[in-house]
């Protein structure tokens, strides 16, 4: 009886790796024939969001990158930054409007290089999916200690309605360490791969289509350039066919002209051939000869 529970715990590991990548991060994911490749949002992002609290307010501000680590933070301590392999930092910060000055009151590493165990799941009628990185827990010291990770809900734009935009914060729980961002981004389109092993975009388009025209447009130039290679040959042959008679005959006019009796015989061996052809036809479809009796 052991086996079968050894069989659905198989199951179970392979459909959870389909859907996360411990390390590394290559800024693409699969689910199924659909294909998502974030490489082309590689880069540093900031998105901030304010809340009101009497007499001050506090302004959270998320940077991150999706592909790789963020840099330093130039004017800035070391101090009041994320570590060095953080991915997404989360940095609160206390504004008044009169002095003392601004203090920053947290820095949250929300995803990092070590932790980072990317999760993926697709939106309910193909509208995008989520992107979850994973970091470590905070604060480093004390408790509770909470794992941190930001989650974006990515759009498609074309099969959610949404415009394309720029990122922005919905949300942050202390509890849970979860930060929720929204972001409606042409990324998040999917491209599906068919049988043949071709990408179509969620318009249907074929994302090799780019490729196919390309070989068309390779084999066309490919013919073109034997007609131009050719013509330049006649040239060149009656060209120096030419100087060379001109030269050692001194001929002029038609004289010139290379192998100048075959060429003035060209036409007439053309229309012995074709009469040939068209005798050949005519007498294909009719019987002739004796008949036993």
């Amino acid at each position: 009886m052991l086996q079968p529970r050894i069989r659905t715990l198989l199951c179970a590991l392979f459909i959870f790796s389909t859907h996360s990548f411990a390390a590394p991060w290559n800024c693409k994911a699969e689910i199924g024939k659909e294909h998502w490749d974030f490489t082309g949002l590689n880069g540093e992002k900031t998105a901030t969001r304010t809340r009101s609290s009497p007499p001050t307010t506090y302004e959270e501000e998320v940077r991150f990158n999706l592909c790789d680590v963020l840099g330093p933070r130039e004017g800035r301590d070391k101090g009041d930054q994320c570590p060095e392999e953080t991915l997404a930092c989360l940095t609160e910060t206390n504004k008044k409007q009169i002095e003392p000055p601004d203090r920053i009151t947290a820095v949250i590493p929300l995803a990092s290089s070590s932790t980072l165990n990317v999760q993926y799941k697709t939106l309910s009628g193909g509208k995008g999916l989520t992107l979850t990185l994973h970091g470590p827990s905070w604060p480093a010291e004390g408790s509770p200690s909470t794992p941190q990770s930001i989650r974006f809900t990515l759009y498609c734009p074309s099969s959610s309605g949404k415009s394309e935009g720029e990122p922005s914060i919905t949300g942050y729980s202390s509890q849970t360490g979860i930060l929720e961002m929204d972001w409606v981004v042409g990324a998040a389109c999917p491209t599906v791969a068919n049988n043949d092993g071709d990408k179509k975009d969620d318009k249907g388009g074929n994302k090799d289509g780019d490729k196919d025209n390309g070989s068309d447009k390779s084999t066309g130039s490919g013919i073109g350039w034997f007609f131009f290679l050719l013509l330049l040959a006649f040239v060149a042959y009656f060209g120096l066919g030419a100087y060379y008679n001109y030269n050692n005959y001194g001929a002029t006019g038609w004289d010139l002209v290379p192998h100048r009796d075959f060429w003035r015989d060209v036409p007439y061996l053309l229309q012995d051939l074709l009469s040939h052809l068209f005798s050949s036809f005519r007498s294909g479809g009719s019987r002739s000869g004796y008949v036993s009796v």
